[in-house]
């Protein structure tokens, strides 16, 4: 009875501190619901007697509107929140080291896999909930997130402050990717979900498919800033949800193919667990979740890589990527005649 009550107040923490951004629906879903009531808001408050708020905050707007490439705010007493550790708890979630990282240069750290929810890369890059400064001293995460987020009025202060979770957000475009890692002296880390929005219709329990093959951006941009890459396995990522069947070609994964590209963010038709029941609900499932991150790797500056260059070194990160799952996959419960799958 009293393990009963303690599962039921640490999710009942879970809904009440992360309504807005985790449990439930997925981050971008929560983003697009969140973003459309400030923009409402925005709008809305022309009408009424407090009209003088959005024409203030419309000049502070435009001062501002650079911040977002800039690195954005930090608030460091959000992301060292006792909230963010009942999160880590809930499934739980452990960050795992293998390598050191030199704090006097500057990372692109690959994420993978994207899942329902980017938990791991949320709870890892965007909180101290599992000890990343402790872990990896003298170096700040950075989380890229899609770049129209940060043109929504009141939403894109909550973004800059670090409001998503404490973390230091910068718009998913490459001069705000450049201005990170363009920054003096090293130490700063830029996490990337490669798979982005569209590899979270592929996260279901047991699938080990990376949205991989053709995405290069962040490899050009490593070389054109000589920043050693860094790939990260999640274990567990996808083990959160279950999701409704959407093979390629059919029409349910024609229809999120297509909402992806007018709305920019994915709808996978995912359900879990209730809050008092086990059998189904929108909660995640309370599954581990241990993210690896792997030893970096060279990269030589080059102002203007070649493809052959790129694709080489594209490569070599799939190359490591694939040593560190099968290095760490048996310690985490994936059978041995499990491979990574790249699309």
């Amino acid at each position: 009875l009293s393990h009963q009550k303690l599962t039921v107040s640490k999710v009942a923490l879970v809904c009440a501190s992360s309504a807005w951004s985790f449990p439930g629906l997925p981050i971008d879903c929560l983003v697009f619901i969140s973003a459309q009531c400030c923009i409402v808001l925005f709008i809305g408050l022309f009408f009424t007697r407090f009209w003088l708020v959005s024409v203030l905050y419309a000049t502070w707007w435009l001062l501002d509107w650079d911040t977002p490439s800039k690195g954005g705010r930090r608030i460091h007493c959000i992301r060292n929140s006792v909230i963010w550790r009942h999160m880590r708890n809930y499934f739980p979630v452990t960050l795992v080291k293998t390598a050191e990282l030199d704090p006097s240069k500057n990372y692109v750290v690959g994420f993978h896999p994207h899942g329902v929810l980017v938990a791991g890369a949320f709870l890892h890059f965007c909180t101290e909930a599992t000890g990343f400064s402790q872990l990896f001293p003298g170096l700040t995460p950075h989380m890229m997130m899609l770049t129209l987020w940060f043109r929504v009025p009141f939403f894109r202060d909550y973004l800059l402050s670090g409001g998503k979770q404490g973390c230091s957000l910068v718009p998913s475009d490459k001069d705000s990717a450049s201005y990170v890692l363009r920054r003096w002296g090293g130490g700063n880390v830029l996490a990337i979900a490669v798979g982005g929005a569209q590899e979270a219709l592929d996260a279901r329990p047991g699938a080990f498919t990376l949205l991989l093959k053709n995405r290069k951006g962040f490899i050009r941009l490593a070389m054109e800033h000589g920043a050693p890459l860094v790939p990260v396995f999640s274990f567990g990522e996808n083990e959160l949800f279950d999701q409704v069947n959407n093979p390629e070609g059919s029409w349910l994964r024609r229809t999120q193919h297509r909402l992806q590209q007018i709305m920019g963010i994915s709808l996978p038709l995912f359900h879990a667990r209730g809050m008092f029941q086990y059998s189904f609900g929108l909660l995640p499932y309370r599954r581990p979740i241990f993210t690896v991150v792997g030893k970096p790797i060279k990269v030589e500056k080059k102002h203007n890589p070649s493809q052959e260059e790129v694709d080489r070194l594209h490569q070599t990160y799939i190359e490591e990527l694939c040593k560190l799952f099968e290095e760490h996959k048996t310690k985490y419960n994936v059978p041995e005649d499990r491979h990574l799958e790249f699309i």
